[in-house]
């Protein structure tokens, strides 16, 4: 579901996303409203699980870190990865359709997500729902909280339709949110009177666990009243900053690394921040706002990444080495384009393991190389006496276009099955 809260462009540094169930159990910790529920990993437990919520109204819920799942389809035609249920026999049988197959998203692309759990919880009926999301915004310097009298699915609308609707209130980082605050905030969202302290409190929670966990968002949508009058969390998704990870063992030990690629799995390993992505142009830069930036020129002069690669500021040959085989390691890549600005990085170990990459790995790849910085020069030498056919470029929009029409030409000769081979100036 796309969300008003500022949109969190994929991280140079991949934050963690844990399964809504993970979630919903920090935040029961956190003393927050949550409806009860259980996870199970097969038809069978799904059962035993839905007996032991002690109700008929029930609600199974895939769990596959990706948004619109409501709307998802699954392999074998089940549609919408949220299914409401009337007995702990259809809670089997709807489970038995969504594990061990792949759901698809507006954001999962055409791969899809695994779902190898479900999160069966009670049904709750409700009065009225709203929006409320914690989250970092540079535009205030810090926290921000980003609420609507407007929630569930009408949220999309109610951005789109009418931005008024969508409240923004920054929070002084130093001194947090209070009830003199949140108070206010609850009343204009349209929490009733005997409901604003209520709602205010929880808020209050939200924040804290915002705070405590190093999250970059905590989004819950819909924040409801229920018929019972209570306020209560029934959805939640949090994404915890990735630069805390020393500093939330805890949390980050929950990463489900089914729910990501397998060569994003190996980058982390080796300590490179690798994201993949659907274009067909490699890129191999260092450091988030450059990448980001790479990524942006390329798309305009038409062309498509391939995936984010940052190197950071202190990578080894053996690093980049193994840069190199994650981009080429996908047959969409038809060229491949290295942006460094040498500071901490050096030019020339970047060009040594540029060339010891494309002979050891027997590159068959164009690459398109743009070096400024630190020892510039010693890589272009080396780059010149390696004797590969590597295209060197000062100028990072003239590359960017290169590396563009490359890829267009090795696409076109894959549809028509032709042979080309490029043979670059030196």
């Amino acid at each position: 579901m796309t969300s008003p809260a500022p949109q969190l462009r994929r991280q140079p540094l991949r934050h963690l996303s844990i399964h809504e169930y993970l979630s919903m159990k920090l935040l029961k910790e956190a003393g927050i409203t949550v409806p009860f529920g259980l996870v199970a990993r097969t038809p069978e437990e799904v059962y035993k699980v839905a007996r032991k919520v002690g109700t008929n109204d029930l609600v199974v819920k895939a769990q596959v870190l990706a948004g619109g799942r409501e709307m998802g389809v699954f392999e074998g035609g089940l549609k919408g990865g949220v299914q409401i249920v009337h007995s702990p026999e259809e809670a089997k049988e709807v489970a038995a359709r969504m594990i061990g197959k792949r759901l698809f998203t507006k954001q999962t692309g055409e791969q899809g997500r695994i779902c190898n759990q479900v999160f069966v919880c009670e049904r709750r009926y409700l009065r009225k729902e709203y929006y409320f999301a914690v989250t970092m915004e540079r535009d205030f310097q810090g926290p921000v909280i980003v609420a609507s009298s407007h929630g569930g699915s009408r949220i999309e609308d109610a951005a789109s339709e009418m931005p008024s609707s969508i409240l923004k209130e920054p929070v002084d980082i130093a001194t947090g949110l209070h009830l003199r605050q949140a108070v206010p905030l609850a009343r204009k969202m349209g929490f009733p009177p005997r409901l604003a302290e209520e709602a205010a409190e929880t808020m209050i929670k939200l924040y804290n666990f915002f705070i405590a966990y190093d999250a970059v968002m905590v989004e819950v949508n819909p924040l409801v009243e229920d018929i019972t009058g209570r306020v209560m969390c029934m959805d939640a998704k949090v994404i915890f900053d990735s630069n805390a990870a020393f500093r939330q063992r805890k949390v980050f030990e929950m990463q489900d690394w089914t729910q990501m690629d397998e060569k994003e799995r190996t980058a982390s390993n080796v300590g490179l921040n690798y994201i993949a992505l659907e274009g067909n142009i490699g890129c191999l830069v260092n450091g988030a706002g450059l990448a980001m930036a790479t990524m942006d020129i390329i798309k305009l002069h038409g062309g498509t990444p391939a995936n984010y690669l940052s190197l950071g500021g202190r990578a080894t040959v053996e690093q980049v080495t193994q840069a190199f085989k994650l981009i080429t390691s996908d047959e969409k890549v038809q060229a491949i384009l290295v942006n460094i600005f040498g500071g901490l990085m050096r030019c020339d170990v970047i060009a040594h393991g540029i060339i010891m990459s494309a002979e050891d790995l027997a590159l068959k790849v164009p690459i398109v190389v743009r070096l400024q910085g630190t020892r510039v020069a010693d890589a272009e030498n080396l780059i010149a006496e390696s004797g590969l056919k590597i295209l060197a470029c000062d100028d990072l929009d003239r590359a960017a276009a290169t590396a563009v029409a490359i890829a267009e030409v090795m696409t076109l000769a894959r549809e028509l099955d032709l042979d080309v081979k490029f043979h670059l100036p030196n």
